[in-house]
């Protein structure tokens, strides 16, 4: 269980670690173009805040479990992490976008599974 549950922790650090990168430091026109297509019509700001929160969401998911220090936060961080999801996954099904909205429901569940395995 340990393992399957790093290895869940790795893969959402990778993508929402890509994803808040991305969205600090690139243009809401330059993320459309590179298939981030729910943010076109989010001012700069939000996508900002956006982008720093997954970043924190990334450190949060990693860290505190791996050091031991305040390991509360891991289950914390997922939850939060999840939590975007929703948001993002009725963008996407407003704009017809099946597959991501399937994309976002896999991460929920994967935000879920880690929330759910480090807080028991």
């Amino acid at each position: 269980m340990n393992t399957a549950l790093w290895i869940s922790q790795a893969f959402l650090a990778i993508v929402f670690g890509y994803s808040g990168w991305m969205k600090s430091t690139r243009s809401a026109p330059e993320l459309v173009a590179m298939g981030q297509t729910g943010v076109e019509h989010l001012s700069i700001p939000l996508i900002r805040f956006i982008g720093l929160s997954e970043l924190l969401g990334t450190v949060g998911l990693l860290i505190p479990w791996y050091t031991q220090i305040m390991p509360i936060l891991t289950p914390v961080a997922a939850i939060c992490l999840g939590l975007i999801m929703l948001p993002a996954g009725v963008i996407h099904y407003q704009r017809n976008e099946k597959r991501t909205v399937w994309l976002n429901v896999t991460i929920l569940l994967l935000c879920a599974f880690v929330a759910y395995g480090r807080f028991m």
